[in-house]
Protein backbone atom coordinates (compact mmCIF):
# COMPACT_ATOMS: atom_id res chain seq x y z
CA UNK A 1 0.00 0.00 0.00
CA UNK A 2 1.54 3.63 -1.10
CA UNK A 3 1.38 6.23 1.22
CA UNK A 4 -1.42 8.33 -0.70
CA UNK A 5 -3.66 5.23 -0.31
CA UNK A 6 -3.60 5.35 3.89
CA UNK A 7 -6.57 7.30 5.22
CA UNK A 8 -5.57 10.88 6.54
CA UNK A 9 -8.22 10.82 9.54
CA UNK A 10 -7.16 6.82 10.71
CA UNK A 11 -11.03 6.44 10.64
CA UNK A 12 -13.23 4.00 8.78
CA UNK A 13 -15.92 6.54 8.33
CA UNK A 14 -13.38 9.28 6.79
CA UNK A 15 -11.56 7.10 4.74
CA UNK A 16 -9.98 9.99 2.64
CA UNK A 17 -5.94 9.84 1.34
CA UNK A 18 -3.82 12.46 1.12
CA UNK A 19 -4.36 12.73 -2.38
CA UNK A 20 -8.13 13.02 -2.53
CA UNK A 21 -8.55 15.32 0.71
CA UNK A 22 -5.81 17.47 -0.96
CA UNK A 23 -7.91 17.24 -4.48
CA UNK A 24 -11.32 19.10 -2.39
CA UNK A 25 -9.49 21.05 -0.76
CA UNK A 26 -8.25 23.08 -3.62
CA UNK A 27 -11.56 22.09 -5.26
CA UNK A 28 -13.00 24.27 -2.03
CA UNK A 29 -10.04 27.02 -2.36
CA UNK A 30 -8.89 26.25 1.59
CA UNK A 31 -5.51 25.48 2.40
CA UNK A 32 -6.24 22.86 5.15
CA UNK A 33 -9.23 21.26 7.04
CA UNK A 34 -9.30 23.46 9.62
CA UNK A 35 -10.18 26.34 7.30
CA UNK A 36 -13.78 24.38 7.26
CA UNK A 37 -14.61 24.94 10.76
CA UNK A 38 -15.75 28.09 12.34
CA UNK A 39 -15.96 26.54 16.12
CA UNK A 40 -15.82 29.03 18.73
CA UNK A 41 -12.66 29.30 20.62
CA UNK A 42 -14.65 28.79 23.70
CA UNK A 43 -15.81 25.37 23.09
CA UNK A 44 -13.22 24.48 21.11
CA UNK A 45 -10.82 21.32 22.05
CA UNK A 46 -7.50 20.42 20.96
CA UNK A 47 -6.31 17.60 23.37
CA UNK A 48 -6.41 14.06 24.33
CA UNK A 49 -9.91 13.20 26.08
CA UNK A 50 -7.56 10.97 28.17
CA UNK A 51 -10.06 7.69 28.06
CA UNK A 52 -7.69 4.58 29.10
CA UNK A 53 -8.77 1.61 26.77
CA UNK A 54 -10.55 -0.86 29.04
CA UNK A 55 -11.71 -4.86 29.06
CA UNK A 56 -15.69 -5.63 28.99
CA UNK A 57 -15.64 -6.80 32.41
CA UNK A 58 -13.72 -3.71 33.98
CA UNK A 59 -15.81 -1.18 31.26
CA UNK A 60 -19.30 -2.91 33.26
CA UNK A 61 -18.16 -2.56 36.26
CA UNK A 62 -17.01 1.04 35.85
CA UNK A 63 -20.15 2.09 34.38
CA UNK A 64 -22.41 -0.14 37.33
CA UNK A 65 -20.47 1.64 40.23
CA UNK A 66 -21.57 5.13 38.22
CA UNK A 67 -25.27 4.03 37.53
CA UNK A 68 -25.41 3.68 41.97
CA UNK A 69 -24.65 7.42 42.09
CA UNK A 70 -27.57 8.01 40.36
CA UNK A 71 -31.08 8.61 43.48
CA UNK A 72 -33.62 6.09 43.05
CA UNK A 73 -36.96 8.33 44.04
CA UNK A 74 -40.36 8.02 43.32
CA UNK A 75 -41.16 10.68 40.92
CA UNK A 76 -44.32 13.01 40.82
CA UNK A 77 -42.66 15.08 38.25
CA UNK A 78 -45.05 15.85 35.46
CA UNK A 79 -43.99 18.82 33.03
CA UNK A 80 -43.34 17.05 30.35
CA UNK A 81 -42.48 13.91 32.63
CA UNK A 82 -45.00 11.48 32.44
CA UNK A 83 -44.49 7.20 33.60
CA UNK A 84 -47.34 5.31 32.43
CA UNK A 85 -47.27 1.33 32.90
CA UNK A 86 -45.83 0.04 29.14
CA UNK A 87 -47.03 -3.41 29.01
CA UNK A 88 -44.25 -5.84 28.32
CA UNK A 89 -45.32 -6.95 24.32
CA UNK A 90 -44.36 -3.83 23.25
CA UNK A 91 -40.58 -4.53 24.53
CA UNK A 92 -41.35 -7.72 23.54
CA UNK A 93 -42.25 -7.64 20.05
CA UNK A 94 -40.40 -4.05 19.35
CA UNK A 95 -37.01 -5.95 20.27
CA UNK A 96 -37.69 -8.28 17.06
CA UNK A 97 -34.43 -8.18 14.68
CA UNK A 98 -36.49 -6.91 12.11
CA UNK A 99 -37.53 -4.29 14.21
CA UNK A 100 -34.69 -3.33 16.20
CA UNK A 101 -32.26 -3.08 13.33
CA UNK A 102 -29.29 -0.23 12.63
CA UNK A 103 -30.61 -0.41 8.72
CA UNK A 104 -33.00 1.83 7.73
CA UNK A 105 -36.50 0.68 7.72
CA UNK A 106 -37.95 2.51 5.43
CA UNK A 107 -37.77 0.03 2.24
CA UNK A 108 -41.37 -1.06 0.99
CA UNK A 109 -39.13 -4.43 -0.22
CA UNK A 110 -38.02 -5.47 2.81
CA UNK A 111 -39.62 -3.54 5.79
CA UNK A 112 -43.70 -3.73 5.29
CA UNK A 113 -44.39 -4.57 8.97
CA UNK A 114 -42.56 -1.80 10.28
CA UNK A 115 -44.29 0.80 7.88
CA UNK A 116 -47.55 -0.99 8.59
CA UNK A 117 -46.84 0.17 12.49
CA UNK A 118 -45.46 3.91 11.51
CA UNK A 119 -48.65 4.23 9.14
CA UNK A 120 -50.86 2.62 12.13
CA UNK A 121 -49.27 5.81 14.50
CA UNK A 122 -49.79 8.17 11.52
CA UNK A 123 -53.89 6.96 11.29
CA UNK A 124 -54.18 6.81 15.50
CA UNK A 125 -53.35 10.49 15.45
CA UNK A 126 -55.27 11.67 12.88
CA UNK A 127 -58.03 9.93 14.84
CA UNK A 128 -57.23 12.05 18.00
CA UNK A 129 -56.93 15.12 16.65
CA UNK A 130 -59.30 15.17 13.84
CA UNK A 131 -56.99 16.78 11.11
CA UNK A 132 -56.56 15.03 7.85
CA UNK A 133 -52.45 14.16 7.89
CA UNK A 134 -49.70 13.51 10.37
CA UNK A 135 -46.17 12.54 9.44
CA UNK A 136 -44.70 9.40 11.15
CA UNK A 137 -42.58 11.37 14.01
CA UNK A 138 -40.22 13.94 14.87
CA UNK A 139 -37.35 13.81 17.58
CA UNK A 140 -39.90 15.46 20.15
CA UNK A 141 -42.46 18.13 20.55
CA UNK A 142 -40.14 21.48 20.94
CA UNK A 143 -38.76 20.19 17.60
CA UNK A 144 -42.32 19.72 16.24
CA UNK A 145 -43.18 23.16 17.40
CA UNK A 146 -40.10 24.85 16.15
CA UNK A 147 -41.40 23.40 12.64
CA UNK A 148 -44.85 24.31 13.25
CA UNK A 149 -43.61 27.84 13.32
CA UNK A 150 -41.81 27.98 9.95
CA UNK A 151 -44.78 25.94 8.61
CA UNK A 152 -46.55 29.50 9.38
CA UNK A 153 -44.62 31.17 7.35
CA UNK A 154 -44.89 29.20 4.38
CA UNK A 155 -48.56 28.78 4.16
CA UNK A 156 -50.07 31.82 5.74
CA UNK A 157 -50.26 35.17 3.69
CA UNK A 158 -49.95 37.52 6.29
CA UNK A 159 -46.57 39.44 6.01
CA UNK A 160 -45.65 39.55 10.05
CA UNK A 161 -43.04 37.57 11.42
CA UNK A 162 -44.73 37.31 15.40
CA UNK A 163 -45.13 33.70 17.06
CA UNK A 164 -47.40 33.98 20.18
CA UNK A 165 -47.16 31.46 22.50
CA UNK A 166 -48.15 31.44 26.38
CA UNK A 167 -46.24 32.96 28.93
CA UNK A 168 -46.17 30.19 31.10
CA UNK A 169 -43.90 27.70 28.81
CA UNK A 170 -41.38 25.13 29.77
CA UNK A 171 -37.95 27.41 28.94
CA UNK A 172 -36.79 23.72 26.91
CA UNK A 173 -39.44 24.29 25.02
CA UNK A 174 -39.24 27.76 24.56
CA UNK A 175 -35.67 27.30 23.97
CA UNK A 176 -35.74 25.46 20.70
CA UNK A 177 -38.48 27.55 19.05
CA UNK A 178 -36.66 30.71 19.53
CA UNK A 179 -33.69 28.94 18.03
CA UNK A 180 -35.43 28.26 15.24
CA UNK A 181 -37.81 30.93 14.48
CA UNK A 182 -34.01 33.13 15.15
CA UNK A 183 -33.06 31.59 10.76
CA UNK A 184 -35.92 33.06 9.07
CA UNK A 185 -36.17 35.78 11.23
CA UNK A 186 -39.47 35.47 13.26
CA UNK A 187 -39.87 36.60 16.65
CA UNK A 188 -41.54 34.81 19.57
CA UNK A 189 -43.73 37.09 22.05
CA UNK A 190 -45.15 35.78 24.89
CA UNK A 191 -49.11 36.37 25.87
CA UNK A 192 -50.42 36.54 29.53
CA UNK A 193 -51.92 33.71 31.33
CA UNK A 194 -54.63 33.96 33.87
CA UNK A 195 -55.12 31.42 36.83
CA UNK A 196 -52.90 28.52 34.55
CA UNK A 197 -55.09 29.31 31.71
CA UNK A 198 -54.63 31.71 28.35
CA UNK A 199 -56.21 35.15 28.96
CA UNK A 200 -57.91 35.94 25.78
CA UNK A 201 -58.35 39.03 26.28
CA UNK A 202 -54.57 39.84 26.72
CA UNK A 203 -53.99 37.26 23.32
CA UNK A 204 -56.09 39.39 21.48
CA UNK A 205 -54.91 42.30 22.27
CA UNK A 206 -51.47 41.29 21.10
CA UNK A 207 -52.69 39.80 18.17
CA UNK A 208 -52.73 41.73 14.75
CA UNK A 209 -51.82 40.85 10.63
CA UNK A 210 -48.05 40.81 11.85
CA UNK A 211 -48.68 37.10 13.78
CA UNK A 212 -47.46 34.30 11.79
CA UNK A 213 -48.49 31.87 14.33
CA UNK A 214 -50.84 31.68 18.10
CA UNK A 215 -49.63 28.41 20.32
CA UNK A 216 -51.69 27.33 22.88
CA UNK A 217 -51.85 24.25 25.03
CA UNK A 218 -54.44 21.59 26.39
CA UNK A 219 -53.37 20.69 29.48
CA UNK A 220 -51.31 23.68 29.79
CA UNK A 221 -47.71 23.68 31.54
CA UNK A 222 -49.67 23.42 34.92
CA UNK A 223 -51.94 20.57 34.28
CA UNK A 224 -55.22 22.46 33.41
CA UNK A 225 -57.75 21.79 30.50
CA UNK A 226 -57.59 24.67 28.49
CA UNK A 227 -61.38 25.83 28.09
CA UNK A 228 -61.14 28.57 26.02
CA UNK A 229 -59.79 26.75 22.89
CA UNK A 230 -62.48 28.11 20.42
CA UNK A 231 -62.13 31.52 21.08
CA UNK A 232 -58.10 31.31 21.04
CA UNK A 233 -58.73 29.61 17.75
CA UNK A 234 -61.43 32.33 16.97
CA UNK A 235 -58.60 35.25 17.63
CA UNK A 236 -55.79 33.01 14.81
CA UNK A 237 -58.48 32.74 12.16
CA UNK A 238 -59.40 36.72 12.32
CA UNK A 239 -55.61 37.57 12.36
CA UNK A 240 -54.95 35.29 9.48
CA UNK A 241 -52.39 33.09 11.55
CA UNK A 242 -52.11 29.75 12.25
CA UNK A 243 -53.62 27.80 15.19
CA UNK A 244 -51.49 25.35 16.84
CA UNK A 245 -52.39 23.53 19.95
CA UNK A 246 -49.79 21.35 21.98
CA UNK A 247 -51.19 18.40 24.01
CA UNK A 248 -50.46 14.77 23.73
CA UNK A 249 -52.23 11.45 22.42
CA UNK A 250 -53.50 10.34 25.88
CA UNK A 251 -55.00 13.90 26.72
CA UNK A 252 -55.94 13.58 23.26
CA UNK A 253 -58.54 10.48 23.89
CA UNK A 254 -60.44 12.37 26.19
CA UNK A 255 -60.44 16.25 25.43
CA UNK A 256 -61.89 17.96 22.49
CA UNK A 257 -60.42 17.23 19.26
CA UNK A 258 -58.29 19.81 17.76
CA UNK A 259 -60.10 20.26 14.71
CA UNK A 260 -63.46 20.83 16.24
CA UNK A 261 -61.31 23.86 18.09
CA UNK A 262 -60.48 25.73 14.69
CA UNK A 263 -56.70 24.15 15.36
CA UNK A 264 -54.52 24.00 12.08
CA UNK A 265 -51.11 22.34 13.51
CA UNK A 266 -51.36 19.78 16.46
CA UNK A 267 -47.86 19.19 18.09
CA UNK A 268 -46.43 17.14 21.20
CA UNK A 269 -45.00 14.58 22.56
CA UNK A 270 -46.16 10.66 22.06
CA UNK A 271 -43.64 9.36 24.32
CA UNK A 272 -46.49 8.96 27.17
CA UNK A 273 -46.91 5.56 25.09
CA UNK A 274 -44.90 2.62 24.90
CA UNK A 275 -41.88 3.97 26.85
CA UNK A 276 -42.64 5.84 30.03
CA UNK A 277 -39.85 7.87 31.45
CA UNK A 278 -36.80 8.45 29.36
CA UNK A 279 -34.93 11.56 30.69
CA UNK A 280 -34.88 13.78 27.65
CA UNK A 281 -36.24 10.72 25.26
CA UNK A 282 -39.33 12.15 23.15
CA UNK A 283 -41.64 11.76 20.12
CA UNK A 284 -42.10 14.63 18.40
CA UNK A 285 -46.08 14.50 16.56
CA UNK A 286 -46.56 16.64 14.01
CA UNK A 287 -50.21 16.58 12.63
CA UNK A 288 -51.64 19.21 10.08
CA UNK A 289 -54.81 20.07 7.48
CA UNK A 290 -54.64 17.89 4.33
CA UNK A 291 -54.25 21.29 2.40
CA UNK A 292 -50.58 21.92 3.78
CA UNK A 293 -49.82 18.00 3.12
CA UNK A 294 -46.47 19.09 0.62
CA UNK A 295 -45.48 21.76 3.21
CA UNK A 296 -45.04 19.36 6.51
CA UNK A 297 -41.69 18.19 7.50
CA UNK A 298 -40.25 14.82 8.23
CA UNK A 299 -41.43 11.86 6.22
CA UNK A 300 -45.15 9.99 5.44
CA UNK A 301 -45.87 6.51 5.53
CA UNK A 302 -48.55 5.78 2.84
CA UNK A 303 -50.43 2.83 1.69
CA UNK A 304 -50.98 1.75 -1.61
CA UNK A 305 -51.44 -1.35 -4.03
CA UNK A 306 -48.41 -3.42 -5.50
CA UNK A 307 -48.49 -4.59 -9.36
CA UNK A 308 -50.54 -7.56 -8.08
CA UNK A 309 -52.87 -5.65 -6.47
CA UNK A 310 -51.82 -6.50 -2.89
CA UNK A 311 -51.96 -4.24 -0.02
CA UNK A 312 -48.67 -2.66 -0.07
CA UNK A 313 -46.86 0.49 2.60
CA UNK A 314 -44.37 3.01 1.62
CA UNK A 315 -43.14 6.16 2.10
CA UNK A 316 -45.17 8.68 -0.09
CA UNK A 317 -44.00 12.08 0.65
CA UNK A 318 -40.55 13.48 2.14
CA UNK A 319 -39.86 17.24 1.60
CA UNK A 320 -36.53 17.15 2.90
CA UNK A 321 -33.44 18.40 0.68
CA UNK A 322 -32.40 15.47 0.08
CA UNK A 323 -35.00 14.12 -2.07
CA UNK A 324 -36.57 17.01 -3.35
CA UNK A 325 -34.38 20.61 -5.00
CA UNK A 326 -33.16 22.37 -1.71
CA UNK A 327 -35.54 25.41 -2.66
CA UNK A 328 -37.76 23.41 -2.46
CA UNK A 329 -37.81 21.67 0.69
CA UNK A 330 -39.59 22.08 3.63
CA UNK A 331 -37.13 21.42 6.31
CA UNK A 332 -33.87 19.61 7.27
CA UNK A 333 -34.69 17.48 9.65
CA UNK A 334 -33.38 13.85 8.58
CA UNK A 335 -33.87 11.11 11.27
CA UNK A 336 -36.82 10.67 13.48
CA UNK A 337 -37.95 8.85 16.22
CA UNK A 338 -39.26 5.96 14.16
CA UNK A 339 -38.99 3.18 16.38
CA UNK A 340 -39.64 5.00 19.84
CA UNK A 341 -43.53 6.14 17.03
CA UNK A 342 -43.66 2.36 16.82
CA UNK A 343 -43.64 1.36 20.28
CA UNK A 344 -46.30 4.12 21.00
CA UNK A 345 -48.29 2.19 17.94
CA UNK A 346 -48.20 -0.57 20.17
CA UNK A 347 -49.03 0.57 23.13
CA UNK A 348 -51.87 2.45 21.83
CA UNK A 349 -52.97 -1.05 20.29
CA UNK A 350 -53.00 -2.87 23.22
CA UNK A 351 -54.91 -0.53 24.91
CA UNK A 352 -57.55 -0.55 22.19
CA UNK A 353 -59.81 2.77 21.76
CA UNK A 354 -61.52 2.18 24.96
CA UNK A 355 -58.46 1.21 27.55
CA UNK A 356 -57.02 5.05 25.49
CA UNK A 357 -59.67 6.79 27.61
CA UNK A 358 -59.77 4.91 30.60
CA UNK A 359 -56.00 5.52 31.04
CA UNK A 360 -57.09 9.44 30.04
CA UNK A 361 -59.62 9.00 33.20
CA UNK A 362 -57.43 7.90 35.20
CA UNK A 363 -55.09 10.73 34.67
CA UNK A 364 -58.05 13.02 35.59
CA UNK A 365 -59.30 11.36 38.58
CA UNK A 366 -56.51 10.56 40.27
CA UNK A 367 -55.09 13.92 39.96
CA UNK A 368 -58.33 15.19 41.78
CA UNK A 369 -57.90 12.41 44.23
CA UNK A 370 -54.40 13.56 45.30
CA UNK A 371 -54.62 17.23 45.23
CA UNK A 372 -57.73 16.48 47.58
CA UNK A 373 -55.86 14.48 50.38
CA UNK A 374 -52.68 17.14 49.83
CA UNK A 375 -54.65 19.78 50.13
CA UNK A 376 -56.03 18.54 53.93
CA UNK A 377 -51.96 18.70 54.85
CA UNK A 378 -50.79 21.59 56.64
CA UNK A 379 -49.03 23.84 55.03
CA UNK A 380 -50.50 23.29 51.69
CA UNK A 381 -53.20 24.61 49.20
CA UNK A 382 -53.92 22.14 46.34
CA UNK A 383 -54.66 22.56 43.43
CA UNK A 384 -53.95 26.30 43.49
CA UNK A 385 -55.60 26.65 39.61
CA UNK A 386 -59.55 26.46 39.74
CA UNK A 387 -60.15 24.18 36.69
CA UNK A 388 -60.26 20.92 35.61
CA UNK A 389 -56.73 19.14 35.68
CA UNK A 390 -55.43 16.44 33.63
CA UNK A 391 -52.22 14.42 35.41
CA UNK A 392 -50.91 16.83 37.12
CA UNK A 393 -51.26 19.98 39.82
CA UNK A 394 -49.80 22.88 41.10
CA UNK A 395 -49.45 23.61 45.25
CA UNK A 396 -49.07 26.18 47.48
CA UNK A 397 -46.39 25.15 50.41
CA UNK A 398 -45.96 27.85 53.02
CA UNK A 399 -42.43 26.59 53.20
CA UNK A 400 -39.87 27.52 50.40
CA UNK A 401 -40.58 25.30 47.36
CA UNK A 402 -36.89 24.25 46.71
CA UNK A 403 -36.23 23.38 50.52
CA UNK A 404 -39.15 21.12 50.41
CA UNK A 405 -38.35 19.45 47.18
CA UNK A 406 -35.34 18.90 48.76
CA UNK A 407 -36.67 17.50 51.98
CA UNK A 408 -38.90 15.26 49.91
CA UNK A 409 -36.18 14.10 47.91
CA UNK A 410 -34.48 12.84 51.39
CA UNK A 411 -37.63 11.03 51.85
CA UNK A 412 -37.30 9.27 48.47
CA UNK A 413 -40.04 11.18 46.09
CA UNK A 414 -38.94 13.82 43.40
CA UNK A 415 -41.46 16.91 42.70
CA UNK A 416 -40.82 20.16 40.65
CA UNK A 417 -40.38 23.43 42.39
CA UNK A 418 -41.79 26.01 39.61
CA UNK A 419 -41.82 29.22 41.91
CA UNK A 420 -40.97 29.99 45.80
CA UNK A 421 -43.88 28.63 47.19
CA UNK A 422 -44.84 26.26 44.59
CA UNK A 423 -44.56 22.69 43.43
CA UNK A 424 -46.00 20.74 41.09
CA UNK A 425 -47.24 17.44 41.60
CA UNK A 426 -48.19 14.59 38.92
CA UNK A 427 -49.55 11.31 39.95
CA UNK A 428 -50.16 8.43 37.64
CA UNK A 429 -50.90 4.43 37.91
CA UNK A 430 -47.34 3.89 38.13
CA UNK A 431 -47.10 6.11 41.43
CA UNK A 432 -50.69 4.74 42.62
CA UNK A 433 -48.82 2.24 45.69
CA UNK A 434 -46.68 5.45 46.90
CA UNK A 435 -49.21 7.93 46.91
CA UNK A 436 -50.12 7.35 50.92
CA UNK A 437 -46.36 7.54 51.47
CA UNK A 438 -45.87 10.57 49.51
CA UNK A 439 -48.59 12.47 51.35
CA UNK A 440 -47.18 11.73 54.73
CA UNK A 441 -43.73 12.63 53.56
CA UNK A 442 -44.94 15.93 52.51
CA UNK A 443 -47.07 15.86 55.93
CA UNK A 444 -43.63 15.62 57.69
CA UNK A 445 -41.55 18.12 55.21
CA UNK A 446 -44.05 21.20 54.74
CA UNK A 447 -44.70 22.05 58.56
Amino acid sequence: MSESDVSTTGSPYAPHTPAETAAMLDALGVDDIDALFDVPESVAFDGEFGIEARGERETRRTATQILRRNDSLTEFLGRGHYEHYVPSVVDDLSSRSEFLTSYTQYQPEVAQGFLQALFEYQSMLVELTGLGVANCSMYDEATALGEAATLSQRVRSVSGDRILVPEQLRDGKRAVLENYADGPGLSVESYAMADGQADVDALADAADEDVAMVYAETPTVRGLVEENLAAIGDVATENGALFCLGSDPVALALLERPADVGADVVVGDAASLGTGTAYGFGLGMFVTREEYLRQIPGRLVGVSEDAAGRRAYTLTLQTREQHIRKERATSNICTNQAWVALRAAMHAAWLGPQGLVDLANESVTRAEGLAARLDEVVGIQAPVHDGHHFREFVAHTDQPAQAVVGDLADEGFAVHAIDEHLIQVCPTEVTADDEAAFVDALAEVAK
